[in-house]
C-alpha cells in the first residue's frame, strides 16, 4: 500500500508542474545572488582598500539572513490573502530585489554602495525562505526530497550561469551584466504570479482552517522545552554538518596553496569538479532516501563525506584532492537534499513551517560561520597539513548527533523520518 501511494504521488503532474516553477524561482533568485558574490567584491575595491573589509561587508548577507528569514518565515506563516501567504512577499520583493541589484554597479561611492547592498540583502534575504516553503506547502512528505533535490540542482546550476555572464560580459559591458540576473529575476516573477496561487495549497488551506496566530516566540518556546528532542538535535546535526561543509570550501583556496603547493588559480578551482558531481548526486540522493530512509541516507552521506575528508589528509596531492573532494560533495548531497525535508516533516503543523524553513537557515548559517572559524583555528595550531582531518573530525560530530536522532526516531516510529 505505501509503494503504491508512493507511486500515485509521483505519477501526478501537479507535483511536477510545481516543482519546476518552485525551482525556477530558486533559480532566479539564486542567480543574482552569485552573480553578487562573483561582482560585487570587485565593486568594493574600487573604495575600500582593506581586503579584510571587503570580506565582512560580502558576509553581511549572512549575519542579516540569521535574523530575517526566520522572522519572515513566522510572519508569512500567519499571513492570509486570496494570493496564499508566500506569493504576495514575492511577487513585491523579487521586483525590489531586481532594481536594487541593477543599481549595484552605478554607485559613486564607498556609502552609496554599501547602502544599496544593504538594502538588496535585506529584501533577498526575506524572499530566499518564502520560496524554499512552498515545498512543504505543496508538497506531501513523501516526496519533499526529490522536489528539494530538484530546487537544489536548479540552484546550484546558477553558479555556471553567474560564470558565464562574469566570463562573456563583464569584462566589455559591466553595467549591463549586472541587468542580465536582474531580467531574469523580473521575468520569473511575472510566471509565478501568474502560475502559483499558494492559498490553493494543502499547507496553506490547513493554516487557514486552523485560524490561530502563532507567534515567533511560541514556535521556538514549543521547540526548545517539548520533550520531544528530535527538532533539537536535528538543528544542532545541520549547525554541526554545516560547519564542515562551509569550512571544505572556504578555505580550500589557502589549503591548496600552503599543503599543495599550487598556484592561486589552481587552488581556486580545486573544487570545481565536485561542484558537477554534487549535481549529479542530488536527485539519487532524493530516490535513495525515498527507499531507504532519509535519516540512514544522511546518516552515510555524512559517513562518506568525513571518510574522504580523512582520506584527503593521507594523500596530499592535487589530483588525489579533487577526487576526495567530488567523493565528499556526492555524500554531501545525501545530507543537503534530506535535512530541510526531516525539519519540515517534523514541524508540529503546517502552521509554522515557513517560520522552520528559516530556522534551519539560522543553524546553516551558524555553521557557516562557526566551522570555518574553528578550523582556521586549528590549522593556526596544527598546521595546514591537517585541515582535511579536521573537517572529518567536525563531520563525525555530526553523524553522532544524527545517530542519537536516529535512535529517538525509532522509538517515535514515524515511517516516513526513517
Amino acid at each position: 500500500m505505501a509503494e503504491m501511494k508512493t507511486r500515485d504521488v509521483a505519477a501526478n503532474p501537479s507535483y511536477r508542474k510545481i516543482t519546476f516553477f518552485i525551482a525556477l524561482t530558486l533559480f532566479a533568485q539564486e542567480s543574482t545572488w552569485n552573480f553578487y558574490d562573483n561582482q560585487v567584491p570587485v565593486l568594493l575595491r574600487e573604495h575600500v582598500a582593506s581586503a579584510a573589509l571587503v570580506g565582512a561587508l560580502m558576509g553581511m548577507d549572512n549575519l542579516l539572513g540569521i535574523f530575517i528569514q526566520p522572522w519572515i518565515g513566522n510572519r508569512s506563516d500567519n499571513t492570509r490573502t486570496r494570493w496564499g501567504r508566500r506569493i504576495p512577499y514575492l511577487a513585491v520583493g523579487m521586483p525590489i530585489a531586481a532594481i536594487l541589484f541593477v543599481f549595484l554597479p552605478w554607485t559613486t561611492s564607498a556609502a552609496m554602495l554599501i547602502a544599496v547592498m544593504v538594502g538588496y540583502a535585506l529584501v533577498a534575504n526575506t524572499m530566499r525562505p518564502l520560496a524554499e516553503s512552498l515545498v512543504p506547502d505543496f508538497i506531501p512528505p513523501e516526496r519533499r526530497s526529490r522536489t528539494n533535490a530538484v530546487v537544489k540542482i536548479a540552484a546550484a546550476l546558477t553558479i555556471i550561469v553567474a560564470s558565464l555572464i562574469s566570463l562573456l560580459v563583464v569584462d566589455d559591458h559591466p553595467h549591463a551584466a549586472f541587468a542580465i540576473p536582474a531580467v531574469i529575476l523580473l521575468l520569473v516573477t511575472g510566471v509565478i504570479v501568474a502560475k502559483i496561487r499558494d492559498s490553493e495549497s494543502p499547507g496553506y488551506r490547513a493554516a487557514a482552517a486552523a485560524h490561530a496566530h502563532v507567534p515567533f516566540r511560541a514556535v521556538v518556546t514549543d521547540l526548545v522545552t517539548d520533550r520531544d528532542r528530535r527538532r533539537l538535535l536535528l538543528l544542532l546535526t545541520v549547525m554541526l554538518f554545516g560547519g564542515a561543509w562551509f569550512a571544505s570550501r572556504s578555505l580550500i583556496t589557502p589549503y591548496g596553496m600552503e599543503a599543495l603547493g599550487l598556484t592561486r588559480g589552481e587552488a581556486g578551482g580545486l573544487t570545481l569538479p565536485s561542484g558537477i558531481a554534487y549535481v549529479i548526486a542530488a536527485y539519487p540522493a532524493a530516490l535513495l532516501a525515498e527507499r531507504f530512509g532519509r535519516l540512514k541516507t544522511m546518516g552515510v552521506g555524512m559517513i562518506v563525506f568525513a571518510a574522504a575528508m580523512a582520506a584527503g589528509s593521507m594523500v596530499q596531492t592535487a589530483t588525489a584532492t579533487v577526487i576526495v573532494f567530488c567523493v565528499a560533495a556526492v555524500g554531501a548531497a545525501g545530507f543537503l537534499i534530506n535535512a530541510a525535508v526531516v525539519l519540515w516533516n517534523l514541524a508540529p503543523s503546517s502552521r509554522v513551517l515557513g517560520t522552520y524553513t528559516g530556522l534551519y537557515a539560522v543553524t546553516w548559517y551558524l555553521g557557516g560561520f562557526g566551522g570555518p572559524a574553528l578550523i582556521g583555528g586549528a590549522v593556526d595550531l596544527i598546521g595546514w597539513n591537517t585541515m582535511l582531518l579536521d573537517i572529518a573530525v567536525l563531520a563525525v560530530l555530526a553523524v553522532l548527533v544524527v545517530a542519537l536522532l536516529g535512535r529517538l526516531q525509532r522509538r517515535a516510529d514515524t515511517p516516513i523520518l526513517k
